[in-house]
């Protein structure tokens, strides 16, 4: 359960699963499709991130490569929490947001490969994820570039009068960026409908939170703008869930933004290029105690939500849509040359319209 910080913004802290509450289970929070779905899910976040970074290994994609792997009940729990018109932007660690946003994971994989068929049809890669049919506003290289565009969304949003949410996620680095403080004023001054969500995994790059900041608990940066400001254990799916579905109901009354301080871990390094030396191989370990993954699996076990065949079926579908995603991907063909002038903006030079 995350910690209140200010008693003046304490939200409902009792959220229920209304689309599946007939099958939920006494002593359980949620319903049984619940924690199936977050477990297929995570896990298949998990293995195919696991085969990216295998993929990149082998050179099958070049660029940059940061894996989210560790930190998969963030993003999971924030997606079971939200609604359909919701909005959602992120950094460049990516890959597993529009798989929990529910896009088959060969897109992602396509992307990757810089192939037509990917999200941003070849033209992002790793680091530029987008789909607009699940509103996801796109991750961004530019570090804290989206804090800005997450407000500049949510005004949008506010404007047409909708009651949509827009979540705004970034790392604990790009919190120290100045452009924060800017917005958060703004966001609060104009009750702009974002959840801010610091995903905290400890390391900016190669840099610890402890070397970063005399204030370790990063929820505190938005107290001094009267922003309602939580912590939060991202390595429990449970209770980003709760947390996020309890801020959804604060913000979609008008009563402005909310922000998170996430707590997570990413077991690989920054990208595929870190060599870690910034901290050991047994604190790796030891934050694998605390696996997302695992602890949703444990709760399935001992509640007895399914049978052990049930969970091997899931393992094998989760499986076979890695492979799947990988052969679409390889499968896929490249642009054609004239679309490097097609969904940009660009001045008609001569040698565009000799070209075309």
């Amino acid at each position: 359960m995350y910690s209140i910080l200010n008693r003046e913004h304490t939200m409902a802290t009792k959220t229920t699963n209304t689309k599946n509450s007939k099958s939920t289970k006494k002593g359980l929070k949620y319903s049984k499709e619940q924690y199936l779905k977050w477990y297929e899910d995570m896990l298949l976040m998990r293995k195919t991130e696991e085969m990216v970074g295998h993929l990149y290994l082998k050179q099958k994609f070049g660029g940059f490569c940061h894996l989210y792997i560790g930190q998969e009940g963030l993003v999971a729990g924030t997606a079971s929490a939200c609604e359909k018109g919701d909005k959602h932007i992120t950094a460049y660690r990516d890959h597993a947001h529009p798989i929990a946003l529910g896009v088959h994971p060969k897109y992602m994989m396509a992307e990757l490969y810089g192939k037509k068929t990917g999200l941003s049809k070849g033209k992002g890669g790793s680091m530029h994820m987008f789909n607009k049919e699940i509103n996801l506003m796109g991750g961004h290289g530019i570090v804290g570039a989206q804090i800005a565009m997450g407000a500049g969304i949510a005004f949008a949003e506010k404007y047409k009068g909708t009651k949509n949410v827009t979540f705004c996620s970034f790392g604990d680095g790009a919190a120290r960026q100045g452009i924060l403080h800017e917005t958060f004023n703004m966001a609060m001054l104009w009750k702009l409908p974002v959840v801010f969500i610091i995903e905290n995994n400890n390391y900016a790059m190669g840099t610890s939170v402890e070397r970063t900041t005399n204030v370790t608990d990063m929820s505190k940066m938005g107290l001094s703008y009267n922003m309602p400001s939580f912590e939060v254990d991202g390595m429990d799916v449970e209770a980003v869930h709760e947390a996020i579905a309890d801020a959804c109901k604060h913000v979609r009354t008008g009563k402005g933004p909310v922000l998170f301080d996430i707590k997570t871990y990413r077991y690989k390094g920054h990208s595929m290029s870190d060599p870690q030396k910034y901290r050991t191989k047994d604190e790796v370990e030891e934050y694998k105690n605390d696996d997302p993954i695992s602890k949703v699996l444990n709760t399935i076990n001992k509640n007895k939500l399914a049978t052990d065949n049930d969970i091997k079926v899931i393992q094998q579908r989760v499986k076979e849509t890695v492979a799947e995603s990988v052969k679409f991907a390889e499968d896929s063909p490249e642009p054609e040359a004239h679309e490097l002038y097609e969904d940009v903006y660009l001045e008609e030079y001569p040698f565009v319209k000799e070209y075309k």
